[in-house]
Parts: C-alpha cells; structure tokens; sequence
C-alpha cells in the first residue's frame, strides 16, 4: 500500500478503482485462488478503539448474514475480510448500471417500472425472511444488468449507516429521501422500513417525481413523517389506479398499516403489471456496453418531413407511420389487431343511409345539409359519388 494506492487487500489484487462511496471506496480485483474478478467494497473502521470494537463486530456480523444470501435479485457476496484499518467485502461484479441513473437520464416505461419494483420486492422478501433488513434501499442500490434484471446491492454495510453509529466525522449517512418515519424518528426499524423506502423508489419510478421534496433536511424529514403525497395517478395521469393504491399502502406512516411483507407487496405488483402489456412484447429496454443503458423505445410524437413523404411498403410500418404522423406515441414491438366487432358489411350500410338522408361524415353533427349542397361542394361530391357507387356495387352483388 502505497499513500492512498491500494494494490493488494487479503488475497485480491486491485486492479482499479469502480468508485467511491460515504463509507469508503470501491475497487475492481482479481482474486487469483479462484480466478475471477470481483468488485470490492471497503469501509475504513473507526479510529476511537472503544467503538472501533462494536463497529468491527457489527460490520462482519452483518456481512455475514448477507453473504448467507442467495438470490437472482440479491447481489452476491463471495468473502469479507480486514487490512489494517480497513473492512472488505468482496462481491460479484456487475455490468450494469444503477438504477438511479436509468432514471435520470429519461423517464422509465410503466411495464419495466412495475417489473423492476417486482424483483427488488422479491429480493427484499427473500432477505427479510432470512432475518436480513437492508435499511438503504434507494434507485442508487438496485443496480440493472441485462437491460431489465435488478439486483440490489448494498447488504450487510446498510446497517453501518445507522444513526447509532458514528462515522469518523460523526455525519449520519445515509438516505434522507428515501428513509422510512420510523428512521427519521430514529426509532428502532424492521423490514418495513425497507417496504416503505421501496414505495418511494415506485413512486418517483412511475411518477418522474419524488413523493418528498424540500429545500433543506429538516423540511424533508417533516415531509416524510407526516405529508401525505399525492397520488401517482394526480401527476401522471396515465397510471393505473391500482398503483395509487399499492404505492399509498406502501407509504403508511404507521409500520403496522403498511404491508407486512414485501412477498405481498410484489402479489399486488404483479397484478397490477398482469394489466399492462407484457413485458415481452415490448423490445429490450436497454443494451449494456460499458456499463451504459441506452433506451431503444421510440416515443416520437413527430416524424421529419422525409419521412411524411415515404410510405412504407410493409402494412405494420405505414400503420406505425400513420400513427405517428397523427401525433400518437409509438412503442416498437406492440401489435395491434383489426377489432373482431368491425362489420364492413353494415358499415357500407350506415354511410348509405347517411347518404340518403343528406348528412355527410365531415358534417356537424345534428346540421342538414341539402343534396344540392353536397353537388356544389367537391369533397363533399366526391364522397357521395363513391358512396352510392359503393351501394350500386352491392345491389348488383345481391340480385344478380
């Protein structure tokens, strides 16, 4: 170890650095006994030998408890370990991107939303009945790999963060926006705390907006213990009205109103997702290069004028094309079928009649207009003369 260059700790050679956190940094290395290479996450102990004792003893009773963890949406932990003054943990390595920069960078698809608050609910579920509480959750610990798989990262050094217990600088770390009434009470808390951080992530996830904003701490920590936000739904007005109510039970000020379980929690998730399209049929969200995300979803509202003046020979791509000159919204991969309830037949029937009867489709409705009107007006004639061609069609049609 040379100044502050790390180049060996325990066993793992550092290859770089990936990071830096409030609890220390985070490194790329290779563990040779095993060939691989891992992420390493260190916490630098606390100089006071007295609470260095209690906080050497807590870190690695935690990191035990979250290595015991095995789960698809749980980030692995391979070993934990100590170098001088510092504490280690070494974890797999993720190729990904965190979600809070997902985020940041455009709003999320309500399907991939309602997935990914899925998963981190199952995650949460599997660790909560393992006696594990994160105590951090938040969009910069859930990170995504894969376009859509969200692991969550940050067990067992969550607790570290505890007001309880003092840092070098006697800051408590940590994630106002994201805590739960009870932490900013600084009462004692239980895995709901993390059910209730959990619905904050949904909420800004589907909204595009926190559900607690303040301009300093302690109207934020005001916000969180007593504010109710607005619904979902109120700032975004497309979203379901089953989200409303799974993220305001998610919200409960009082642990004991809000879900028991985030296995519950995930049940109401995937009903409601059950109600959007599916996931598969919408294209990958996102392609990892370089740790990036970068959205493949086409949510043009407007198309260039070249493009307005070519007409796709496929009929799904004219369809798309009308649509989005139109001035709807578009999403890749979503096919929609002809309505089984369309009966040309009685359609032809109606425009005849409405023919007859001296009304034309472009017309106000509940204003006459007179057979000579419609001779002296083109577009008007035009659809009449194609209107009782139609209907002389299909009386030869039927009589001869």
């Amino acid at each position: 170890m040379a100044g502050n260059t790390l180049s060996q700790l325990g066993r793992y050679r550092i290859l770089g650095e990936l990071g830096h956190g409030a609890m220390g940094m985070v490194y790329k290395a290779e563990d040779p006994l095993l060939g691989r290479i891992v992420a390493i996450k260190t916490i630098t102990l606390v100089t006071d030998a007295a609470e260095r004792i209690e906080y050497e003893a807590r870190f690695f009773q935690e990191a035990r408890a979250a290595g015991g963890l095995n789960h698809p949406n749980l980030i692995t932990i391979h070993d934990i370990g100590r170098e001088g003054d510092i504490a280690y943990m070494a974890m797999e390595l993720l190729e990904g991107v965190e979600l809070r920069e997902v985020m940041a960078r455009s709003p999320v698809p309500l399907p991939l939303a309602l997935d990914i608050a899925v998963q981190a609910a199952e995650g949460l579920a599997f660790a909560h009945e393992r006696g594990v509480v994160h105590r951090d959750i938040k969009p910069g610990n859930i990170m995504i790999v894969r376009g859509r798989h969200a692991k969550i990262m940050d067990f067992g050094i969550a607790r570290m963060r505890a007001s309880d217990v003092k840092t070098q600088t006697g800051a408590i770390l940590g994630s106002p926006k994201y805590m739960s009434p009870e932490q900013v009470a600084g009462k004692r808390v239980d895995r709901r705390a993390d059910i209730f951080s959990l619905g904050v992530v949904l909420y800004e996830l589907a909204a595009g907006t926190p559900p607690f904003a303040a301009p300093n701490m302690a109207q934020l920590m005001q916000q969180i213990a007593v504010a109710t936000p607005r619904p979902p739904s109120a700032v975004n007005p497309s979203l379901p009205a089953m989200l409303d109510l799974i993220v305001a039970r998610a919200l409960e000020k009082e642990p004991d109103a809000r879900y028991q379980s985030a296995a519950e929690m995930a049940a109401d998730l995937r009903t409601c997702l059950a109600e959007l399209p599916e996931l598969q049929d919408i294209p990958p969200m996102a392609s990892e290069s370089a740790g990036q995300l970068d959205f493949e979803i086409d949510a043009t509202i407007g198309v260039p004028e070249e493009a307005e003046r070519t007409i796709p020979r496929d009929p799904a791509a004219a369809l798309t094309a009308m649509n989005v000159a139109a001035g709807f919204s578009t999403v890749t991969g979503l096919h929609l079928a002809l309505s089984r309830r369309f009966d040309s037949a009685e359609g032809l029937r109606q425009l005849t009649a409405l023919a007859a009867e001296g009304h034309s489709p472009n017309q106000t409705a509940g204003r006459p207009t007179s057979l000579a009107r419609l001779w002296r007006d083109p577009d008007r004639n035009a659809f009449l003369a194609a209107t009782l061609t139609a209907a002389v069609g299909a009386f030869i049609i039927a009589f001869l």
